[in-house]
């Protein structure tokens, strides 16, 4: 499968909008399947690291609610999805109230980096850090600090939407601490074998695969998985519920955390883009699994 899709990375191409990541092999391309019982299957160059980038959102997200409740979260931010680009300033100006449509774009993620508790950048980043390490068995994870540098000098739109939705009383607090923090978890590093074991962990309702132990709530991790459905792959996300059918998220390195209820956490990665920020060959080897083995959860 991986032999199948590869070609299709010559389609797309490597974010460079970011400097750090233009680094990236286009060459690579990976996939890990975490089943029960710690049983993890992979293929490909599953030993390349890469930053989590919009694939953390789904881990604040649920961290957000955790510290400060869903109503409090979805009281800033939207449960729906848009067909605007996902750093798209426009429906933040047609708003009333001002708020974000959806955690998954970049300014609703903005609002839930704010929401999650600690009093400097190091503590909330921390807390982030120890929920990825919780999901993926892994405490030797953390930042690539060339990145999170890369990233947040580069950041002028983010910056832009976040000074807008401080001017509505959208987010509270220092806007550069929240930059900050919200670069640093975007460049968080892992493999694909590590983005499985984090779909398996939803895929399971939030439990410990292994162990059985709750790391997430599981009215959380249902809540996760719906926006990962719905908004979880940019302004795609309708073409790949019907495609692939299967809950995921992306982001602009080019991995791809994805998940079987129940059943499987998958990780892909592949960095070559397509105009709407997904990976091209990662997309197309989901969509293969997919058919191949009846993954489809509608």
């Amino acid at each position: 499968m991986v032999s199948r899709a590869k070609p299709l990375a010559n389609e797309g191409k490597v974010a460079d909008y970011i400097p750090g990541l233009a680094n990236a092999n286009p060459e690579a391309l990976s996939i890990a399947i975490f089943q029960e019982d710690e049983k993890c299957l992979s293929a490909g160059d599953v030993e390349e690291k890469f930053t989590l980038q919009s694939i953390s959102k789904i881990i604040t997200l649920a961290l957000a609610i955790m510290d400060a409740g869903e109503e409090k979260v979805f009281s800033r931010v939207g449960m729906e999805p848009t067909g605007d680009p996902f750093n798209s300033i426009a429906k933040l100006e047609s708003m009333v109230p001002s708020k974000p449509l959806n955690p998954m774009i970049n300014a609703g993620a903005l609002v839930v980096t704010s929401l999650i508790s600690g009093e400097t950048v190091d503590e909330k980043v921390g807390r982030i850090l120890t929920l990825v390490h919780d999901m993926t068995n892994n405490p030797t994870i953390g930042i690539s600090h060339e990145i999170a540098r890369s990233e947040y000098e580069t950041s002028h739109l983010n910056r832009a939407l976040s000074h807008f939705m401080k001017q509505h009383g959208v987010i509270e607090g220092d806007v550069e601490q929240n930059l900050e923090t919200y670069t640093k978890q975007c460049s968080i590093e892992v493999d694909c074998k590590d983005l499985a074991r984090i779909g398996m962990v939803l895929a399971k309702g939030g439990k410990d695969p292994d162990t059985g132990r709750e790391i997430i709530p599981s009215y959380i991790a249902r809540i996760v998985k719906t926006f990962m459905v719905t908004c979880g792959m940019y302004n795609a996300s309708g073409e790949f519920a019907i495609k692939v059918a299967i809950p995921a998220k992306s982001g602009v390195s080019g991995g791809i955390l994805s998940l079987v209820p129940n059943e499987m956490g998958i990780g892909v990665f592949s960095p070559p883009l397509d105009q709407k920020g997904n990976s091209i060959a990662g997309v197309k080897l989901l969509e293969i699994l997919s058919s191949h083995f009846k993954l489809s959860i509608f």
